[in-house]
């Protein structure tokens, strides 16, 4: 049900107006092995998962996308916690994911390490296929026929892809690139109809983070091409993209001003005249380092960064936007930490 917010101190609007939410959420809820966090989910005793459960429904997102999420066939691990959700009064009667790029086998060695069948040989890292993967939860139907996932895209064939090389050629070499994909988790354009809105169209991803590679920056390029990829399907180059009412989202794993990674790709995405940056800020940002940080990682290195990302296009209206990252003493701190590294930023839209 699309909230409906009294607007006190939002004089510009008027007194009562139709807000739809949108999230995401990294909840690191990835487990060790498939099957696992199915079984952590229903047997109702894990420390983690109520954490999550818990920032979700304080958020009360209409629609959230959550990241570090084993993904199975069958999708019983997301139908278990929406049930979760759904006894805390949170009801996300439409789920939706696909399989995703982490642990998916390729035969060969990707990280030029020598070795085969490590969770870095994989097209995405993951232990096993579908660790870590993707998922929306939603209040309102997912147009399933409508979405587009370009997880299978090769890096190579990304218009202006740059592919990691050393003085002695493509790293690791030329048919490991010729089989790489672009997504180490995957790239999907989910429609969603919403009532009295019409079609709302979520370009979601979540993106390698740029480190743990060698001079080659391995990494460091897939980050960052799959975050310029978005630029590139917004431009055209994979058929016709929306040009109104979508919202780009997830984990881009890059900061445009702190940490490594390519930084001028993220800050080149959020001055993109076609979308909004709102640059949500939280208590708790604000007293560990920069307001608008969204992860929390260990201190000195590599620190707070802002990671996580919602923006919308410029069409919307943007009441209000935020991190869940309270400070002490809000009764909310202490579960956000328990969840997960990463925190939770959401943004009200208005039309």
């Amino acid at each position: 049900m699309i909230l409906w917010v009294c607007t006190f101190g939002l004089l510009s609007f008027p007194a009562f107006a139709e807000i739809l939410r949108i999230a995401t959420y990294n909840t690191e809820l990835a487990r060790n092995g498939p099957g696992l966090l199915l079984r952590d989910i229903a047997g109702g005793k894990d420390a983690q998962i109520d954490a999550v459960v818990a920032v979700l429904v304080h958020t009360q997102a209409d629609i959230v996308v959550v990241q570090g999420f084993d993904y199975d066939l069958t999708g019983a691990a997301l139908a278990a916690f929406a049930k979760l959700l759904d006894a805390q009064g949170l009801r996300y009667p439409h789920q939706f994911a696909l399989r995703p790029n982490t642990g998916m086998p390729t035969g060969q060695d990707m990280d030029g390490d020598g070795r085969l069948g490590g969770p870095r040989d994989a097209q995405g890292y993951g232990a096993f296929s579908g660790q870590g993967g993707m998922a929306v939860l939603s209040r309102y139907p997912v147009a399933r026929d409508a979405v587009r996932d370009f997880s299978g895209l090769l890096w190579a064939d990304l218009p202006g892809a740059t592919l990691p090389r050393t003085d002695a050629g493509p790293f690791p070499d030329a048919k490991a690139q010729a089989a790489q994909r672009l997504s180490s988790t995957a790239h999907w354009v989910v429609p969603i109809d919403v009532p009295q809105v019409g079609r709302v169209t979520l370009l979601t991803y979540h993106a390698t983070p740029p480190v743990f590679d060698g001079p080659e920056d391995r990494n460091g390029q897939r980050n960052a091409d799959e975050t310029r990829f978005w630029q590139v399907y917004l431009d055209g180059a994979f058929g016709p993209a929306p040009s109104d009412r979508f919202v780009l989202l997830g984990d881009a794993n890059l900061d445009p001003a702190a940490g490594d990674g390519h930084k001028h790709v993220m800050r080149q995405l959020l001055d993109d005249p076609r979308l909004t940056d709102t640059a949500p800020t939280s208590a708790g940002a604000a007293a560990t380092g920069d307001t608008t940080d969204t992860a929390d990682w260990d201190d000195p290195y590599p620190g707070n960064l802002r990671a996580d990302y919602v923006l919308p296009s410029a069409d919307w209206t943007v009441t209000d936007s935020g991190v869940v990252w309270p400070a002490h003493p809000d009764p909310m701190a202490d579960a956000v930490v328990r969840a997960s590294r990463h925190h939770l930023v959401w943004v009200d839209l208005a039309w």
